[in-house]
């Protein structure tokens, strides 16, 4: 029952790789509500007529109905009030939001 070298080795490799590719492999833990809220006097907020409340949007391109949480941008659980977006990252905009980024979410 002796091994060779190379099957000792091929089996050291793919026992010390297996915690590293079940580490790689995991689904993340999102700390997401850790972020700041984006305030809408942040100057990227601002640039892009970022609201809290849709309803109050004083934009040309918003549209009645259009707000973060069924725009294709935001990330997150749903039904989180604050939640990440990809326009503004390490930020969390409200769910009843919008901006003149919002593209409407497309269903899977």
């Amino acid at each position: 029952m002796s091994k060779s070298r190379r099957e000792f080795l091929r089996t050291a490799v793919a026992i010390g790789a297996a915690p590293a590719l079940a580490l790689l492999l995991r689904p993340q833990r999102s700390d997401a509500q850790d972020l700041p809220r984006l305030a809408e006097d942040d100057p990227m907020a601002v640039a892009l007529a970022y609201v809290h409340d849709a309803t109050k949007a004083k934009n040309p391109r918003y549209q009645a109905g259009q707000t973060c949480a069924n725009c294709q941008q935001l990330q997150g659980e749903a039904g989180q009030p604050w939640r990440p977006c990809t326009i503004f990252p390490g930020k969390l905009v409200a769910e009843p939001g919008w901006c003149s980024v919002w593209v409407q979410k497309v269903s899977q």
